[in-house]
């Protein structure tokens, strides 16, 4: 019988907050145990975060041991600056007009925040975790960041006690775009890079989600960096699941995700309207997510637009699958940074499992343009070309059957949860 192994998974974000962050680590505590490893998850009892889905908790298996420990977080003072509720920061950071409050949160943030605002949980942390590894309750860690703060908790057992300690990256550190958004002093931008470099060096492994980044994060550390993408779960499509839509008078263009300051839909919405204003073919638009207010005036001002563009709001991951269920294409609208070539979103296998054909906006030499093309899943424009976007929806066909290439199944979660155990296995042995 094969001894189970324990590994402590840290992660500031865990049902019932919503988003990919959460989807990664929550899939592969799912599915560890099948591979002889037992997870434990630590998080936060009270964490701050804007989106929540409550249904994501179901998904949480009964015996899965979830430790939730207290924070501080300065989203308190930050609510007295703004006397009242802190709106969510990626619109402060939008917002044109900035308030003297605003700045001043902004400028905290950046400056005295070193490397997030949840550093503050570092410490205790680590004091709290110090006891139950040095009991020997866990043969491995795992942190997973951003936040990035998480990976100084790794940081401090493993100079604490020599536990075996993976990190994990979803997004770049030093060189993340969202760090250029901020008005960051010059020698807190060190800061963040000397951070990076203590936990890339001592770290027994480290992973992360697309080739680009796993090239600039070997790059900075000159050590191996493993390939560890996002992924779908099949057991996530309904038990009545079909790969075919009935409806074809309307094609059904379907977005799912957040719509913000780094993710422009507006280049699309134009060849969206100058294709399908006139014709004969009907189309509708349908955004399921948060919508940034820019998007929401420019919609408001044009009664065509207004009239075939649908803004869902924000739904639940479940109900989501509805309306894959009524698509014919699916829109992707990754990053417009200097992040982009790397950007590969969990958004992007889960599209790829339901079969319908995806267009993105975004990097067409990128790592997500690859992937699309490998899986024959759809392809990649340019965010402006408009010229490009537009020759696709005239000449697109609505399709009433799917299916769903074979390639994509090796980033179904329970492959990627065995690349994972391997990796685990590895440090594990060689510090055994």
């Amino acid at each position: 019988m094969v001894e189970t192994k324990k590994v402590l998974i840290i992660t500031y974000y865990w049902p019932p907050s919503a988003g990919s962050g959460v989807q990664r680590w929550l899939k592969f505590a799912k599915y560890l145990p099948d591979y002889g490893w037992e997870p434990v998850i630590f998080t936060p009892e009270t964490p701050d975060f804007d989106l929540k889905d409550e249904s994501l908790l179901d998904e949480i298996n009964p015996q899965l041991e979830v430790i939730k420990f207290p924070i501080w977080e300065p989203y308190g003072v930050f609510r007295k600056l703004k006397k009242g509720k802190l709106a969510d920061p990626s619109k402060v950071l939008e917002k044109k007009n900035k308030s003297f409050s605003d700045k001043s949160a902004i400028w905290l943030r950046a400056n005295v925040l070193i490397p997030d605002p949840r550093v503050f949980w570092v410490k205790p942390s680590v004091d709290f975790l110090k006891d139950l590894v040095e009991q020997g309750q866990f043969n491995a860690i795992i942190t997973t960041g951003p936040p990035h703060s998480l990976h100084l908790i790794g940081l401090g057992l493993k100079q604490k006690t020599g536990i075996s300690w993976l990190a994990d990256f979803r997004d770049p550190w030093s060189k993340w775009e969202f760090l250029d958004t901020l008005p960051m002093l010059d020698w807190v931008k060190k800061k963040h890079e000397k951070l990076e470099m203590e936990v890339l060096v001592s770290a027994d492994k480290i992973t992360t989600i697309s080739p680009t980044f796993q090239k600039d994060f070997e790059n900075i550390c000159q050590r191996k960096v493993h390939l560890l993408t996002n992924g779908y779960d099949s057991d996530d499509l309904p038990a009545n699941w079909k790969f075919s839509v009935l409806n074809k008078e309307t094609i059904e263009i379907l977005y799912t995700g957040v719509i913000d300051a780094i993710r422009n839909p507006l280049p699309f919405l134009e060849a969206f309207k100058v294709v399908f204003e006139k014709s004969n073919q009907k189309a509708t638009l349908r955004f399921v997510g948060k919508v940034s207010e820019a998007v929401i005036n420019h919609l408001s001002q044009d009664s065509w637009l207004k009239e075939n563009v649908k803004l869902e709001g924000y739904v639940s991951h479940e109900k989501v699958f509805d309306y894959y269920q009524n698509a014919h294409l699916l829109l992707l609208i990754l990053t417009d940074t200097k992040n982009a070539q790397g950007n590969m979103p969990g958004k992007l296998f889960e599209y790829l499992s339901t079969g319908r054909p995806v267009l993105a906006l975004g990097d067409p030499q990128g790592d997500s343009s690859a992937i699309l093309s490998s899986c024959q899943g759809g392809e990649v424009i340019a965010h402006t070309d408009t010229t490009k976007i537009k020759d696709f929806l005239t000449n697109f066909r609505p399709q009433s059957e799917f299916k769903v290439s074979e390639e994509v199944n090796q980033y179904s979660r329970k492959n990627l949860s065995q690349q994972l155990v391997k990796l685990l296995d590895e440090q594990s042995d060689s510090l055994s």
